[in-house]
């Protein structure tokens, strides 16, 4: 009995049998390659209507978020606060509209004066070291009329805030206070790093902030909702921008880089934040140099 296998086919089957598996074989690459081509097409047709998608939500987000108006008496971004010799008044200005450009003070009604202006986070704490130190030397030459001063609350503090994002509301709660009751601001102002808190805390609740304005003598209702609704964070967001982005007026810097920043009759300050005589020296050549 034989025990071989199956009967092999003749050699011209054969060699016909190995030309059209080597066919199907290639037709079988020929899909695969164009399986693969079509994938990748697709794959980068995917990837180029994702970015167009997210340059049009960059474009439409850009072009459709408009700045919230500010307050008023803040048109420069800033409150500018002078005396008759007895009495420290703001001076009244409109507020903006949204999306309007500040309107620069003009100093040269102001040149027998010293010009300060102060760019302040009040989460900053160099920023309260310069006002406990020469707060109430500031505040006695504006008494005076010896002197103006022009605050700009900006935010750049908030990551520091454990998520409340209180540099905002707290230069927020300025511009509701130079709003209805500006002629306080000094008052507010110094209340506010009496009692700042420490980075990376918190901060002050809503209403904490607002029993801190009262405290410090302001009376007008409108204050405490103002401070609660927020009123001014979108107008604080791009007033700190503006600072940051520059130029700043009457200034011989070009934008804010950090906080304090302290000019005076537009020169900027870069000595000691916690001298009280550096900080007087300082005043007292501007002056000298404006009066040559």
């Amino acid at each position: 009995m034989s025990t071989s296998g199956p009967a092999r086919p003749p050699k011209k089957d054969r060699r016909e049998e190995a030309r059209e598996h080597a066919r199907l074989m290639r037709a079988e690459q020929v899909k695969r390659e164009s399986r693969r081509r079509l994938f990748l097409r697709g794959g980068i047709g995917i990837g180029l209507l994702a970015l167009v998608a997210i340059v049009t939500l960059v474009i439409v987000n850009t072009v459709n978020a408009p700045t919230a108006p500010g307050p008023a008496n803040m048109a420069s971004d800033g409150i500018l606060l002078g005396s008759d010799g007895t009495t420290v008044s703001a001076a009244s200005t409109p507020a903006l509209e949204a999306d309007a450009d500040p309107t620069a003070t003009d100093q040269t009604a102001l040149a027998d004066t010293a010009n300060i202006v102060m760019y302040v986070d009040y989460l900053c704490p160099i920023c309260g070291d310069f006002e406990n130190t020469n707060g109430e030397q500031i505040t006695s030459w504006v008494t005076a009329g010896n002197a103006t001063v022009e605050v700009h609350p900006i935010s750049i503090l908030d990551r520091l805030s454990s998520g409340t994002k209180y540099a905002t509301r707290a230069a927020n709660a300025a511009a509701c206070v130079a709003n209805y009751e500006p002629n306080k601001f000094l008052d507010f102002n110094t209340a506010m790093f009496a009692q700042q808190p420490a980075e990376n805390s918190s901060g002050l609740s809503d209403a904490e902030l607002a029993s801190l304005v009262e405290a410090a003598g302001v009376t007008e209702t409108e204050v405490a909702s103002c401070i609660t609704d927020q009123t001014y964070s979108g107008w604080v967001d791009a007033s700190t921008q503006r600072a940051l982005d520059g130029p700043i007026p009457n200034s011989d810097i070009e934008q804010v880089k950090g906080t304090p920043t302290i000019l005076v009759n537009g020169a900027s300050y870069t000595g000691s934040f916690t001298d009280a005589a550096a900080f007087e020296a300082f005043v007292t050549a501007q002056m000298t140099t404006a009066g040559e």
